[in-house]
């Protein structure tokens, strides 16, 4: 009898394990993260110099793939607006970038950051000359790699059940087609 008590809270044990496993994931979905990372634009507005101009920059709108072509990155693509200044006179220009960067769980700050940066295509809409932002894309893609560096793009929060169940534990962190898997180890 002893024995069958044994071998039942050991089949517990591990069916419970199970069910906290398979309970205790969590996703982030595409448009969860193009949410988050709209609500943030205003910190994206900033003051700048690019080639030596001062450049008033703020991003406008942003669209986000996570995963694209099952690849375990996620794409930003992003349309702002700048103003350059030179000779007391102002130029208004429109940017459009596709940046592709992998996504980096931090376990101490249990948030996601975005890193290793790549653009992918860059254009700028000018005083009449429409052009790829090729002369200027490694200053802005610098000014975004800056700005990813300290800001997180997902925080996982304490006060959903789930995700603060995730925070006890060593987390996994996998990129799937259209979403960020977050899963005990």
């Amino acid at each position: 009898m002893r024995n069958v008590l044994v071998i039942f809270a050991f089949l517990l044990g591990l069916t419970g394990c199970a069910q906290v496993s398979d309970l205790a994931s969590y996703s982030v979905t595409e448009q969860q993260l193009q949410q988050l990372m709209l609500r943030q634009l205003d910190q994206l507005t900033q003051q700048t110099r690019l080639a030596g101009m001062p450049v008033a920059l703020a991003v406008e709108d942003m669209q986000v793939l996570i995963g694209p072509d099952n690849s375990d990155s996620v794409r930003l693509g992003t349309k702002a607006s700048a103003v350059f200044s030179a000779f007391g006179l102002h130029y208004p220009a429109s940017l459009a970038l596709q940046i592709e960067a992998s996504p980096y769980y931090d376990a101490e700050q249990k948030a996601v950051f975005l890193r290793n940066l790549r653009l992918l295509d860059s254009s700028i809409d000018a005083a009449g000359y429409r052009g790829n932002l090729a002369p200027l894309s490694t200053e802005v893609l610098q000014l975004v790699n800056m700005w990813l560096q300290d800001q997180p793009v997902y925080r996982l929060d304490e006060s959903d059940p789930t995700q603060r169940l995730l925070m006890q534990m060593p987390l996994n962190m996998a990129v799937q087609q259209g979403r960020i898997r977050f899963s005990p180890l």
